[in-house]
């Protein structure tokens, strides 16, 4: 029994073996496929982090191989980019291309930053209005005037209103740049990119109203219709919508214009001829015998009686 059991485990370890030999001297007499040589390509790529408004300088920049293509807009000369701003920060050992500069001649700082058809302007605010020193380029703000409006609602106390949404903030405070941990600074001034036409709007309202920046998330782009409140919405809870609201303001508080009240003419009516006054009929008394009888006459015109 046991000699008929250590037999087959003989024969099944010699057939594993001569399989094994077998795939052995397969595989290497298999010829070996040679490795596709990577294309490499010589380009320019940031030789340090570059932060918002650095004028690129030659030693900010070096040449090195890039595997694979050379990607759009990036250059194998260096002279194409010193001397340029950066508008979007560029990390250390990345492509420097097109896009993240400011075009040539246009020198670095806020006013490279600014995209063609739209202005920066400059906000005052303090610890509050700031956001609390959150703040910083990059962000995304809503901003809400308050104040009294001029269209005569004053029952209504002070009104507060949406007026720009959505809005990049450009800089923060006199340096436009992060600290070197990345945390917030207190600002004093900031630069929100705007149109020209809300250009408008924001300076006339930093200087007639009280501003509050809004905070928002730099992913939420969609835009809130909202009416507005009033300070009689706090006190009396109404739900009525501030347009509402201040129309119905307008129509009690503004006078009514006064129309010049014209006497009608007055025409004289001539009265017609009052009825001609009817005179009494003639009455003869006609005596035959012994009857009596009457018969009436009317009066003509000229008095004859017939």
């Amino acid at each position: 029994m046991n000699r008929r059991f250590i037999g087959v485990l003989t024969f099944a370890f010699l057939v594993a073996a001569g399989a094994s030999l077998i795939l052995y001297r397969v595989l290497s007499n298999r010829p070996q496929t040679t490795k596709a040589a990577t294309a490499m390509s010589h380009i320019v790529l940031a030789n340090r982090n570059l932060e918002l408004g650095t004028v690129l300088k030659a030693e900010d920049l070096q040449l090195a191989d890039w595997p694979g293509q050379m990607p759009t807009g990036a250059s194998a000369n260096m002279q194409d980019f010193v001397g340029r701003g950066v508008t979007t920060p560029i990390y250390a050992k990345e492509p420097v291309i097109e896009t993240r500069l400011a075009p040539k001649g246009a020198g670095g700082g806020l006013a490279a930053m600014i995209p063609k058809g739209m202005r920066a302007v400059a906000v005052r605010v303090n610890e509050v209005v700031g956001v609390a020193g959150f703040v910083v380029p990059g962000m995304r703000v809503d901003i809400l005037i308050s104040g009294n409006s001029p269209s005569g609602s004053g029952n209504l106390g002070t009104l507060t209103r949406t007026l720009l949404q959505n809005v990049e903030v450009l800089s923060a405070g006199q340096d436009f740049k992060k600290d070197a941990e990345g945390k917030p600074i207190t600002v004093q001034v900031i630069n929100l990119l705007v149109t020209p036409e809300q250009a408008e709007q924001l300076s006339l309202a930093s200087s007639q109203t009280q501003i509050q920046l809004v905070l928002r998330n730099p992913l939420d782009r969609d835009e809130a219709k909202t009416p507005g409140t009033a300070l009689a919405h706090l006190f009396t809870g109404q739900r009525t919508g501030l347009a509402q609201m201040i129309g119905s303001g307008e129509q009690q508080s503004a006078p009514r214009p006064r129309v010049p009240q014209t006497r009608p003419v007055q025409h004289a009516v001539q009265a017609p001829p009052p009825p001609a006054k009817k005179e009494a009929p003639f009455v003869m008394e006609i005596v035959s015998g012994t009857k009596k009888s009457e018969q009436k006459f009317e009066n003509r015109e000229g008095g004859e009686g017939k």
